[in-house]
């Protein structure tokens, strides 16, 4: 039975407020909905503001300074760049994760049942030269169905030199990779690694407080940071449809926060239901 209905739609009131404080709120247009649709990716400029930026630099730096040990060259690249449940730790992220401009951006492109399922920090500090090797994200966790997205929010200024995205634009025509990724492969961090056609790949550079998102099947990868004097610091945000199921699993439903909508699970309804927004 479904119990818990998350409202759709936040109050005008509270969309400027959005604006105006932390969040820049964002509308997809027609034709970037169908420029996504073809393409499997879409870049939607600055949903942070300056404040944003800074807020959510300074709760993310002090989780990442206490939690993360320096990078080390015999480690995976997850091992090196990857801090999990990132809004367990910030409040700018949680209110970003649960009710900023991207939530919005979701619920256009997934539909009106919305979960948060995923939300981590992807950084290549200054020193890092590891890439992360072709991969979908869809690989890494199998969500059914198969409409997740993939939300990458910059906190710095990305460019090739400092290891931002490349991708390989309609990939996700293609469907699920054939790729093995067991859950213990996902405990030990363990990376997924796919051999794919590069030669149509594009590099996705962005500017601080820019997003962008594309579609669970997108083959995407990112090479080091070979810049000297700049991090590639990256807040990676992933929305499922709220009754998505984990393929690897044995079709057990993904827990995340309800954000949207409803669902038919009751895991997923009560998950994080009492996770404050501050």
């Amino acid at each position: 039975m479904l119990r818990r209905v998350v409202p759709s739609v936040a109050s005008q009131h509270d969309r400027s407020q959005m604006s105006n404080d932390s969040f820049i709120s964002k509308e997809l247009s027609p034709d970037q909905l169908q420029r996504y649709a073809q393409d499997g990716v879409l870049q939607i400029g600055r949903t942070l503001t300056d404040e944003g930026i800074r807020q959510m630099r300074g709760e993310v730096m002090r989780e990442w300074n206490a939690t993360k040990d320096p990078f080390d060259p015999d480690k995976t690249w997850l091992q090196n760049s990857l801090l999990q449940n990132i809004h367990h730790k910030s409040d700018t992220v949680r209110r970003y994760y649960f009710n900023g401009p991207l939530v919005d951006v979701a619920e256009q492109v997934i539909g009106p049942n919305i979960k948060g399922a995923t939300s981590q920090l992807t950084f290549k500090m200054r020193g890092n030269d590891k890439p992360f090797a072709w991969h979908q994200d869809n690989a890494y966790g199998e969500l059914d169905p198969y409409n997740a997205i993939s939300c990458l929010t910059s906190l710095d200024d990305v460019d090739e030199q400092s290891g931002c995205l490349w991708v390989i634009p309609k990939s996700h025509i293609e469907g699920q990779a054939d790729f093995e990724h067991s859950l213990e492969d996902k405990k030990a961090l363990q990376p997924v690694e796919l051999e794919v056609d590069s030669s149509l790949a594009v590099p996705v550079p962005m500017k601080a407080g820019e997003c962008l998102f594309f579609h669970c099947h997108m083959l995407h990868k990112s090479e080091g940071n070979m810049s000297e004097d700049r991090d590639r610091r990256i807040l990676f945000l992933r929305y499922a449809d709220a009754d998505a199921v984990e393929v690897y699993n044995q079709r057990q439903p993904r827990l995340g926060r309800l954000i949207r909508g409803a669902t038919k699970f009751a895991e997923v309804e009560q998950c994080e239901a009492d996770l404050p927004l501050k």
